[in-house]
């Protein structure tokens, strides 16, 4: 992970609001079709409803989160859940705590 996409990715209110909504996906999603969210994820067009955007930006947010390493991907079938990478998540913040 590199620090500072991550911190760009984490520029954006929307892109940090979705960071925040997966720590606790059983509080801010309704599950999708029987998934478990803490295991699988949550589904995209779930992230999209409640975003208020259209699914092209919510991809691009999601893909600028993963690749600043802060979300990981499952597919299923035609689906793709996201979930935070806690670990990452653990080295940024060690990261901002450690001396520069």
């Amino acid at each position: 992970m590199n620090p500072i996409d991550a911190f760009k990715a984490l520029s954006n209110e929307s892109r940090l609001q979705i960071l925040q909504w997966l720590k606790e996906p059983y509080v801010h999603f309704k599950p999708h079709e029987g998934v478990d969210m803490e295991e699988i994820g949550v589904c995209v067009s779930q992230i999209t409803d409640k975003l208020n955007m259209t699914q092209s930006t919510a991809s691009q947010y999601l893909t600028m989160l993963q690749r600043a390493g802060l979300i990981t991907t499952k597919r299923i079938g035609k689906f793709t859940y996201y979930q935070r990478d806690e670990e990452a998540i653990r080295k940024l913040a060690h990261y901002t705590m450690s001396d520069m």
